[in-house]
């Protein structure tokens, strides 16, 4: 059983490709960490996920303090 010689340099650069294929699957797009989580926090910004809350919180409790304030005053006259 004799195998041919052109198959067996056909399996070789088709291992080759195959082996160049692999190992550009695991390179990185970014140069460095910094560049990733630069990349990372501008997607989020643009999902919304940064943003101001518009909570009331700091509204409700102002006109609460008023309330009191003027319900102690008209209490003390």
């Amino acid at each position: 059983m004799m195998i041919s010689r052109s198959n067996t340099q056909t399996d070789i650069r088709s291992l080759e490709a195959a082996a160049a294929i692999a190992r550009s699957g695991f390179a990185c797009i970014f140069s460095s960490s910094d560049e990733y989580e630069r990349a990372l926090i501008t997607e989020r910004r643009a999902r919304g996920r940064y943003a101001a809350s518009r909570s009331g919180w700091p509204t409700m409790a102002l006109i609460a303090l008023a309330v009191t304030i003027a319900g102690t005053v008209a209490y003390c006259l």
